[in-house]
């Protein structure tokens, strides 16, 4: 039996609308922290190298399966329907194959996805489901696309001597307890003093408040409250991004059915050459307007 792992959902549903409202778009409340001109946009393919497209002609129609409680990846709009950066690069994948006739998304509950993959009842599963050994076991996987960073926070107000952690050495710093944050920030820096919280929001008013003097913790919920109204202009990104597959896994990627081997090359030249003709990138800056990194 294999047990499932998810990477972590950077929201609760619940909290991807009370921090950020999920987009500027939706709500017109966050603040943008940074102009598209500055926000690095990731890149893990490399552009002297062509991917074959299989052929795909014997494939009569390609169902992607995801979840409706993993924002902003994928979750139900304020018109209850799905929407997300996942749903939309499934789409540019497609468009990009030239087979969006034939390509379906479909939610399912995250604890039924794997048996509908399984049992053919789909071709891919674009949900956020963690690169393991067990699940390497189970399923082909597509180069990672996306990896999810940890980053520092600190406030705007904050003087340090340095531009990097180093310079928080010896300092409190906020961080969710129990979580591969905790463990990261534990095993890096040694000399930073850990100050754990149980929820989110709490952390984040104490670094309001002057109660720490920074937090760690996943970029991109760090990157949605930044920009919130909640944060008040309060604070900014400091060092990093800092990745650890050991800490965070290698990333997000498309898993197919071993069967289908030959689809997740067909993604990866996919995703290849909307790398190329920046298509990857507007749909980045659409779903993460003040960037990751």
């Amino acid at each position: 039996m294999v047990v499932k792992t998810r990477m972590n959902a950077p929201l609760s549903i619940e909290g991807i609308f009370r921090i950020a409202c999920v987009l500027v778009v939706f709500c017109g409340a966050a603040r943008p922290v940074a102009s598209a001109a500055d926000i690095l946009v990731p890149n893990y393919m490399d552009p002297r190298e062509r991917i074959q497209v299989p052929d795909l002609q014997s494939v009569n129609r390609i169902r992607f399966l995801t979840t409706v409680d993993f924002p902003p990846f994928s979750f139900l709009d304020q018109t209850s329907r799905l929407a997300g950066f996942h749903v939309d690069l499934a789409r540019a994948i497609c468009a990009e194959l030239d087979v969006l006739p034939r390509c379906q998304i479909q939610a399912l509950p995250w604890d039924e996805l794997d048996a509908a993959l399984m049992a053919g009842q789909a071709e891919a599963m674009i949900s956020g489901l963690a690169i393991t050994p067990d699940s390497r076991a189970n399923h082909s996987f597509t180069r990672p696309y996306l990896a999810l960073p940890a980053r520092f926070a600190v406030r705007t107000d904050t003087s340090v001597s340095g531009s990097g952690a180093a310079s928080l050495e010896g300092r409190r710093v906020g961080v969710i307890g129990g979580t591969a944050h905790e463990a990261m920030l534990r095993d890096w820096f040694d000399g930073i003093r850990p100050v754990t919280f149980s929820r989110p929001e709490w952390m984040f008013d104490a670094l309001k408040a002057g109660k720490v003097d920074a937090v760690f913790g996943d970029g991109l919920q760090l990157s949605f409250w930044l920009s919130s109204e909640r944060a008040e202009a309060c604070c900014r990104f400091f060092d990093g991004p800092y990745f650890s597959q050991a800490h965070l896994g290698e990333g997000l990627a498309i898993a197919v059915h071993p069967r289908n081997e030959a689809l997740a090359t067909a993604f990866d030249h996919a995703i290849a050459a909307l790398t190329r003709n920046g298509r990857f990138t507007e749909l980045y800056l659409r779903w993460f307007p003040n960037g990751l990194y």
